[in-house]
């Protein structure tokens, strides 16, 4: 039986571009003296080159796909979900950038599109993201290595992560100050709203690599005190709870056959809120069980320009799933086999040992009040040595019983967030 290495790769959401930030350097390496980000690649900020806007009209619908069937996988009828499907496909896509293969054939089939495209997509796309002071989502990613003689990483899986994703390279002995340094790193990057993603680094580890990114927002039109009263949110099995509502119009409404909503903006319009309502007569997840990436951008595409007034409870929530069968049902299956993974292009290591994904660990957080939003996650993928790890287990438009929410790219449809809520926390 071969012996199984370890990779964790993790997902942070973050409030600011922290790019290699180091919370400590006692006991790490910085590879990338070694390593420069490939400057033909770098995408202007200034202008959108001509194969980019071909790039977006093939793989941004399937990103809007891969976006809605994460979410009906995740979905649970009986507690609030929340979700970031850009967050797991960044942490995917670096992923996939060492794997071979039929490993590599299932992954893209899961992303809708080619590594290649997809790696270009994604660069371009972090690079035209609108950041002013009120309103930001801010993209940083790094990969911490094992200081371990027999595992050798490559070269090309580090430049090309480098490229891209413009990934900071470290290694570490693994050990206590390692894990500290993780979570600090965590901690940070999350403005505090997600501590950590390790109780422990295993003895079998020898990777992390970490995609961060955040959603810091202020509405464009902020509520004031007056606009905010309690009233009553029904949750699905009929309970009635008094929670604060945030009342107030807006002019951009959603429709489709079973269900009604509306556009909310944050400052300059770079971003909204977005929700819908079924009728009372749809249950959540039967209105989400017929969503796909083609339905979702036809409904946020044409919104109808009318007056709609609204009503959003102020909410806070936190989410944890493990993801490994979801998304084996969604088509990634020979990742997570110890015999029939193929992550060849990631490192060498001796030829009784074969790297595999264990488990998928997604952790969100989402704040929204008068102010604005606030959100965060932490995405870890996980693959061991000789034990095996149990999966960790969690288990007018008034929107005053449960109802579907995104947060939005405004300018590509794209959503960054996607969830229910199901009860209030406020």
């Amino acid at each position: 039986m071969n012996r199984k290495l370890i990779m964790l790769l993790c997902t942070v959401m973050l409030p600011t571009l922290l790019l290699g930030c180091m919370p400590g350097q006692t006991g790490q390496t910085n590879l990338m003296t070694d390593i420069q980000t490939n400057q033909t690649r770098e995408i202007p900020t200034n202008k959108i080159p001509m194969d980019t806007i071909l790039l977006s009209t093939t793989v941004q619908p399937t990103i809007s796909d891969f976006s809605v069937k994460l979410f009906q996988q995740s979905l649970d009828e009986k507690q609030n979900t929340l979700v970031s499907p850009l967050s797991v496909l960044l942490a995917l896509a670096m992923t996939a950038n060492g794997a071979e293969e039929n490993t590599l054939t299932q992954m893209e089939a899961v992303f809708g599109a080619p590594l290649d495209s997809l790696n270009l997509y994604l660069q371009t796309y972090a690079a035209q993201l609108p950041q002013t002071e009120k309103c930001k989502l801010s993209i940083a990613n790094s990969i911490w290595l094992k200081t371990d003689p027999d595992i050798k990483v490559k070269q090309d899986f580090l430049q090309t992560n480098a490229d891209y994703y413009n990934a900071s390279v470290y290694q570490a002995p693994f050990n206590t100050k390692t894990l500290k340094q993780i979570n600090e790193w965590v901690e940070t990057n999350t403005d505090g709203m997600i501590d950590k993603i390790l109780d422990e680094i295993s003895r079998d580890a020898v990777m992390y690599l970490i995609n961060a990114l955040a959603f810091d927002a202020e509405w464009e039109e902020p509520y004031t005190d007056i606009q905010v009263r309690e009233d009553i949110f029904t949750t699905t099995d009929g309970r009635e709870q008094k929670v604060d509502f945030m009342y107030g119009s807006e002019y951009q409404y959603l429709q489709d056959e079973n269900a009604q909503g509306f556009i909310k903006y944050y400052n300059n319009r770079d971003y909204a809120f977005v929700a819908l309502l079924p009728d009372e007569n749809v249950s959540v997840a039967e209105y989400a069980a017929e969503l796909n990436g083609e339905k979702l951008n036809r409904i946020l595409s044409q919104p109808q320009c009318v007056e709609v007034h609204t009503a959003i409870p102020k909410f806070e929530s936190e989410y944890t799933l493990e993801m490994s069968q979801l998304l084996q049902k969604m088509g990634i299956v020979d990742a997570f086999d110890p015999d029939r993974a193929d992550f060849n292009g990631m490192a060498s290591w001796p030829a009784d040992t074969n790297l595999y994904i264990d488990q998928v660990l997604h952790k969100t957080y989402i704040s929204v009040n008068e102010r604005g939003t606030r959100a965060g996650a932490v995405t870890a993928v996980a693959m061991n040595k000789a034990t095996s790890i149990r999966p960790v287990e969690f288990k007018t438009v008034y929107l005053n019983r449960p109802f579907v929410y995104m947060l939005i790219d405004s300018r590509n449809n794209l959503p960054l967030f996607i969830g229910t809520v199901m009860t209030v926390k406020n």
